[in-house]
């Protein structure tokens, strides 16, 4: 279900930016947190269903899946959360907190170029 929502929110959002620009959507790029991940798979399925009849028909979604980043307490440097390696890599430390997850953005959206026979 809230890959639905997610899918029915971005429909909204490519649309306006086509509109905007007067040109046809091909591609969009999001990203999203670990915590707040989607399921890649159903919100393309759901993307595709809520598209269909529209001018996104056919848009192709990339999803890209941010990291978990930390703050070291000993040394205070940031870094990717590794599960394999929870330490910080700059001091060796086990003493780290979460920093906030990476919301869900729409990044970029790919439009069709003309191509014109001179």
């Amino acid at each position: 279900m809230h890959e639905t929502m997610v899918a029915q929110s971005l429909l909204a959002a490519i649309s306006s930016e086509a509109d905007r620009q007067n040109a046809r959507p091909v591609g969009a790029k999001i990203s999203c947190g670990t915590f707040d991940a989607i399921n890649d798979e159903i919100l393309c399925f759901a993307f595709e269903a809520v598209a269909k009849g529209t001018g996104c028909e056919g848009v192709k979604l990339e999803i890209e899946h941010k990291p978990i980043r930390c703050r070291c307490r000993d040394c205070d440097r940031n870094f990717d959360f590794e599960l394999s390696s929870p330490i910080c890599p700059e001091c060796g430390s086990e003493k780290f907190e979460l920093l906030p997850d990476a919301p869900l953005l729409l990044e970029t959206i790919e439009f069709q170029t003309e191509q014109r026979n001179v």
